[in-house]
């Protein structure tokens, strides 16, 4: 018979690889848990990056489709430009063409002739004309201006204080703003001294009413 001593329980027997395997799988487990949010940070980090890439492309390509755009704009006005540029000048140089047959019509209607069908005829090449936007200029009494008058003629007139068309011998034509042909005329310019005779005449007439007064007030 044997003796159990007093105060000691026996244990069972663990071996002692079962202890050594519990403490690596302690640690591992600590060691995930101290991973798990390295590894969250890592993937913000890598996104936020990705979606400053995306929004820095989406920038650059809205720059571009803007650019483009505006391109494309000035692109439609200059083509629209030029072919109301192309338009005016076939229409000039058409209307350019039928001038002298206009300024017959004009000679015929001054002396009486433009009478029965060549009447109807001329008047309806006028009409025509008018729509496609040809317009006569060119007056009687009007200031000379080189930029649309042509001065064939050349005279001196008492009556007048600056050159003067005084005689239109063929009219000016425009379409729009652009002059097609100036406006022929006689211009007539103020008779040479007539300007110092009207000052001259001016000061006299002044010193006629002074004197007329009584001259000016003395002391």
């Amino acid at each position: 018979m044997s003796e159990e001593t007093p105060g000691f329980e026996e244990k069972p027997d663990v071996p002692s690889g079962a202890q050594e395997d519990a403490e690596p799988k302690a640690a591992d487990s600590s060691k995930e848990e101290k991973a798990a949010p390295a590894g969250d940070a890592a993937k913000e980090i890598a996104l936020q990056a990705q979606l400053d890439q995306a929004q820095t492309a989406l920038a650059e390509r809205t720059t571009d489709l803007q650019r483009l755009q505006a391109e494309y704009q000035n692109y439609r006005r200059r083509v629209e430009r030029d072919r109301v540029t192309v338009k005016e000048i076939a229409v000039a140089g058409l209307l350019t063409e039928l001038l002298p047959v206009l300024d017959d019509i004009g000679r015929a209607r001054e002396h009486g002739e433009l009478t029965g069908g060549f009447k109807s005829v001329a008047e309806s090449l006028e009409t025509v004309a008018a729509k496609m936007g040809l317009q006569q200029f060119g007056k009687e009494g009007e200031p000379f201006d080189p930029t649309v008058h042509e001065a064939l003629m050349h005279s001196y007139a008492p009556d007048v204080t600056e050159t003067t068309c005084v005689a239109i011998l063929q009219p000016g034509y425009r379409i729009g703003e652009r002059t097609i042909r100036p406006a022929r005329v006689a211009v007539a310019e103020p008779q040479p001294g007539a300007a110092k005779e009207g000052k001259e005449a001016k000061e006299g007439g002044a010193g006629t009413a002074e004197e007329e007064s009584g001259g000016p007030d003395e002391g």
